[in-house]
């Protein structure tokens, strides 16, 4: 699946500039707010009209039909279902308005968890709730595309943790390519296969979730403070003090439990404030995280600050260091390093299932 977007379109306080193609899987659209990312998906959608546009969609052109011909799924931040009508008859609206037979509800309550809802109405759901019967209905209009515009945004953390693990399995067992918005990184980081960098109305980068997340020059359009790389790690095993041993390129990380089977893939994400650097590999520490890895490449900030990106085999991790700190060290590409984390460093919601497109 590839999905061609031009857009050419002059707001009044800014101009939307956008073309990319898109590869199959979740692509995440990220950016702060106001730079452009629900226009994109609403020009996909058709609920925009660009001054000039161009959308394909597998080599269907989507621009110059009207939206309810464009095969085109949308979540929005809000769930807006209907309040008089069950779970069930949200559900089938639309293969009901169109007068076609439902197919495939069962697996979609199935892969949803909401087999136990569909008799209730949504004043009695959760916001968590809503947003999953939101996503099965726009699974049952039998799109060719999903959009999600901030399908998260609205629900506090207990309620996101309730649902990633939907999303996720959303992205691996449907084969159903998703244009995703969100302005929250470690979200970005846990769900996307590819990642678009939207600033001020342009792509301002774009490319594999683990490249662009583990790349320093793109780290300032991320926001430092959130910057981090993604690790696909497989459980190894589950010990008696309860912590997970995980096998990854660059050797074992050990972290608080994790859910899953032995041989179970994982995709983890490491905050680059958490990563202290060493040019010996340390004794005598509490942390149990040690891996070895090779400098690529320095970038160089405004402040004080560096941040570092090194390979660890065939993957790579960030470090942000005082400049101070990485001069001591005599940091530059090519020197060998040693990145330490603490176990608790990582947090639970950093921890999610590795897309099968990314392993």
């Amino acid at each position: 699946m590839t999905l061609d977007i031009h857009l050419r379109h002059a707001f009044p306080d800014f101009r939307l500039d956008v073309d990319m193609v898109l590869p199959g899987g979740l692509t995440c659209l990220f950016g702060r707010s106001g730079s452009g990312k629900t226009s994109i998906v609403n020009a996909v959608a058709g609920l925009l009209r660009p001054d000039d546009a161009r959308v394909v969609l597998d080599g269907m052109v989507l621009n110059d039909l009207p939206p309810h011909l464009r095969g085109v799924g949308y979540v929005f931040q809000d769930a807006r279902l209907f309040p008089h009508m069950t779970v069930a008859e949200n559900l089938t609206y639309a293969a009901r308005i169109r007068r076609r037979k439902v197919e495939g509800q069962a697996r979609v309550v199935e892969l949803l968890g909401i087999g136990g809802l569909l008799s209730r109405r949504p004043g009695t759901l959760s916001g968590g709730e809503k947003q999953r019967v939101a996503i099965g209905r726009a699974l049952l209009a039998t799109p060719r595309l999903l959009l999600m515009d901030e399908p998260l945004a609205a629900l506090d953390e207990a309620r996101k943790a309730e649902i990633l693990p939907y999303i996720e399995a959303l992205r691996d067992e449907t084969g159903l390519p998703i244009l995703y918005v969100s302005h929250a990184l470690p979200e970005v980081a846990r769900l996307a296969t590819t990642i678009a960098v939207i600033e001020a109305g342009r792509v301002a980068a774009i490319g594999p979730a683990a490249e662009i997340l583990s790349d320093p020059v793109t780290a300032q359009h991320l926001g430092l403070r959130d910057a981090g790389a993604v690790l696909t790690a497989w459980i190894a095993s589950h010990e008696e003090d309860g912590l997970t041993r995980l096998e990854t390129a660059a050797g074992p990380l050990w972290l608080p439990h994790v859910a899953g089977a032995p041989g179970r893939a994982v995709r983890v994400r490491i905050a680059a404030q958490d990563v202290i650097l060493s040019r010996v590999r340390p004794v005598g520490l509490s942390a149990l995280n040690i891996l070895p890895g090779t400098v690529v490449a320095l970038h160089e900030g405004h402040g004080p600050g560096v941040l570092v990106r090194m390979s660890l085999g065939s993957e790579f991790l960030l470090a942000r260091l005082t400049r101070r700190s990485a001069q001591a060290l005599g940091l530059a590409p090519g020197v060998a390093v040693h990145a330490v984390l603490k176990s608790v460093a990582v947090a639970q919601a950093d921890i999610g299932a590795a897309s099968p497109v990314a392993r």
